[in-house]
């Protein structure tokens, strides 16, 4: 079935694009949330203002994809989970989780850029593929890390001052203890 794009589609075309796809992807997605439309010459003459805006945005969106990916060259992100005591998850870490890490350290990520096969279930660092355009990637260091672990050791490196001992904590909570 010949349809009219009426939306860039990933992994189909753009806007203004006549392309051949199965009667049941026209009939129960494209159609349905008006991404196509018949391929007339009234509608193809109608689209060609939004076929150029689209493309200028395309440019302009695949400039910012690039730029970012410049910025996320060496970049790692730490995720605390809680896990057994075998380093199994009691949950998972999935895409939206590590888009969130990032959105954290302030690179717009959102989860669909995120390329998982499987959700993450255990306590491990990995390379993470981030795909914001078909030939924009990056990869990124995910560590998985045991909950708590990653504030015990910030908190390690913020303080210059060792911890007071057990000794002196029992006495300064118990002033009996000197007499």
């Amino acid at each position: 079935m010949r349809l009219l794009l009426l939306e860039d589609v990933r992994k189909l075309g753009h806007v203004g694009d006549v392309v051949d796809v199965s009667p049941g992807y026209a009939r129960n997605y494209l159609l349905p949330r008006r991404l196509a439309t018949a391929p007339t010459e009234e509608n193809i003459r109608a689209i060609e203002d939004r076929k150029r805006a689209a493309a200028a945005e395309r440019a302009a969106r695949l400039k910012q994809y690039q730029d970012l990916v410049a910025q996320m060259q060496d970049v790692s992100v730490t995720i605390e989970a809680a896990a057994n005591p075998e380093g199994t998850l009691y949950g998972a870490v999935h895409a939206r989780d590590i888009a969130a890490a990032l959105n954290a350290q302030g690179f717009p990520v959102l989860p669909e850029h995120v390329l998982l096969d499987a959700p993450i279930r255990t306590l491990d660092n990995r390379l993470v593929t981030l795909e914001f355009a078909d030939d924009v990637t990056t990869q990124v260091k995910v560590w998985i890390v045991r909950e708590g672990t990653a504030q015990d050791g910030l908190r390690a490196e913020q303080s210059d001052q060792p911890a007071p001992a057990d000794d002196d904590r029992d006495r300064a909570a118990d002033p009996r203890a000197d007499e």
